[in-house]
């Protein structure tokens, strides 16, 4: 009797281990499936698993890519909204093609809404005029509009 305990015992935490190995899988899944997370006006560092030949940004006004060396990137976000990124080696085989996603650093900013205008503040740590790219200032005006 005491051997069919040990073998339920021992059953439960191979179940328990596939369980948690499953759920791991899972989540490592979902990360990358969001992508590259990018702040507006920022930059990120991209490294590749080899030499890169080609880079592509599918809209560069949202995001831009620079090379620092063959297996460094660096992306920087222009404009929020999502974009793609496609790297290749020298064969043309993809080294990276994923979706860049550029948002506002909304963390340690305002938006103030009065009638028909927009002011967006930078609040680090006091609140200012916070700089506006091409694509902000359009979205202020698309908004403006719009009300």
């Amino acid at each position: 009797m005491a051997r069919f305990g040990m073998y339920v015992q021992k059953r439960a935490r191979l179940a328990a281990v596939a369980v948690s190995a499953s759920l791991l899988f899972a989540g490592a899944q979902a990360l990358a499936a969001q992508g590259i997370e990018v702040v507006m006006n920022q930059a990120k560092i991209v490294k590749l698993a080899r030499p890169a030949d080609t880079i592509v940004i599918g809209n560069p006004d949202i995001a831009d890519a620079s090379v620092q060396d063959a297996t460094t990137i660096v992306l920087t976000g222009r404009g929020f909204g999502v974009t793609n990124l496609v790297v290749l080696d020298a064969d043309g085989a993809p080294i990276v093609d994923e979706q860049v996603f550029v948002s506002r650093s909304t963390a340690n900013s305002v938006r103030v809404y009065r009638r028909a205008s927009v002011q967006t503040l930078s609040c680090t740590p006091l609140c200012e005029g916070a700089y506006k790219s091409a694509a902000e200032q359009a979205s202020d005006q698309e908004i403006s509009s719009s009300q």
